[in-house]
């Protein structure tokens, strides 16, 4: 990828106040499966600051796609409310990114023609539509295959390519759930390297799921820990390391060893078991 510290700020809002960009109020949600409830997630309330990097960390089962869905506007709470920049979220939420583990670009479209499909949605004209999406590849360092399709892209490629389409359209907040959960660990590494370098040129609102414990103290700014299911919101750690931040090299940091070591504690299942 080229120098990414000389690209002009994407979106940027230095000037702004860390106002609220999403908003938990006391949201429940349940399901029914075999004529039995079953409750997600209970009364969970947050509040994600604008520009923050927040990412959401608990066993399987504890909601956090649940979440991620109900910000996204694909699911409704059956209590309470998810509220983005004041607007209570009631039908998709256009002005979102979304990015998962499965990269979904479309096998029969170039990777140009993949990253124009969101402006082409939006009806941008065809000529600002293309430079919106040649620039982005140029930021991502996926330029000189714009014309190639998916299957001739590395998985690292396709994932930079997926993450250009999430941005070309310039979202006001990223929603990732595990969009590195299917790749070897060097690749993955690489895609954190990048993902952060981007991020603190453009400082979007990002909600990110993982699994990954090192993954959300490398790049979040806070970690939201769920419960078991119910998913209740279990703890809120605060990640006190300098940034710019590299995601790599900060796990040798003292301070990383001393946030892991309180994560996997909230986190750890078996010795819940144990006590319980």
């Amino acid at each position: 990828m080229s120098d990414l510290s000389t690209w002009p700020k994407i979106g940027a809002r230095p000037d702004a106040p860390a106002e609220a960009a999403i908003r938990l109020d006391r949201v429940s949600k349940w399901f029914f499966k075999g004529g039995k409830r079953f409750t997600a997630i209970e009364d969970v309330s947050a509040e994600i600051a604008d520009g923050a990097f927040i990412a959401l960390v608990g066993p399987s089962g504890s909601g956090k796609t649940t979440i991620f869905n109900m910000v996204a506007g694909f699911t409704r709470p059956d209590r309470g409310a998810v509220i983005d920049h004041g607007r209570r979220i009631t039908a998709p939420n256009i002005g979102i990114g979304y990015m998962t583990q499965k990269d979904a670009l479309l096998p029969w479209r170039s990777v140009l023609a993949n990253v124009m499909l969101p402006l082409q949605l939006q009806r941008i004209a065809e000529r600002e539509a293309r430079e919106r999406a040649q620039d982005m590849l140029q930021r991502v360092g996926l330029k000189a295959f714009a014309e190639h399709l998916p299957r001739e892209l590395s998985g690292g490629m396709q994932k930079r390519a997926a993450l250009a389409r999430t941005l070309v359209f310039d979202p006001a907040t990223l929603l990732m759930d595990e969009p590195f959960g299917n790749v070897d660990i060097q690749l993955k590494l690489q895609l954190q390297r990048e993902l952060m370098a981007l991020w603190e040129n453009a400082r979007k609102t990002v909600v990110f799921v993982t699994h990954d414990l090192e993954e959300a103290i490398a790049l979040a700014d806070r970690v939201i820990v769920l419960s078991r299911r119910p998913g209740r919101i279990k703890a809120e750690v605060t990640i006190d390391l300098p940034r710019p931040r590299d995601p790599v090299a900060i796990r040798f940091e003292a301070g990383f060893q001393a946030i892991h070591r309180r994560l996997w504690e909230l986190t750890d299942t078996a010795a819940e078991n144990e006590d319980g």
